[in-house]
């Protein structure tokens, strides 16, 4: 992965969080409580896999996906904790300390990848 493909992949998952986006649901290898629960408490293996919606297929503009990267972190970072969220493609319904969780861990697993 590239990383204008890399901050594709971060904004896509992001915008699905906002309801922006849509992304088709995800069958989880395991209960979804406890995926969830792993995905978000313990460390993510390398290569783990991801919705296939999420996968960056071609090359994309990096300055455009990094303003892009910088305005959904400011509308995540905007939204209250509180108010109702969309559904998870994988782990279904989540409270937004969750989503907020899972997009801050998201964003530092591929960040760290590129040494950011």
């Amino acid at each position: 992965m590239s990383v204008d493909q890399m901050l594709w992949h971060v904004n896509t998952a992001m915008a699905v969080a906002l309801g922006l986006e849509t992304a088709k649901p995800d069958k989880a290898p395991l209960p979804r409580p406890v995926m969830k629960f792993l995905v978000l408490r313990m460390p993510w293996p390398k290569n783990a896999p991801t919705n296939p919606g999420f996968v960056a297929r071609a090359q994309y503009d990096f300055e455009a996906e990094r303003a892009r990267c910088l305005d959904l972190i400011r509308r995540l970072s905007e939204s209250p904790l509180d108010q109702p969220w969309g559904d998870h493609p994988m782990f279904g319904k989540m409270s937004g300390r969750d989503v907020s969780e899972l997009q801050a861990k998201h964003l530092n697993h591929h960040l760290g990848q590129f040494g950011v």
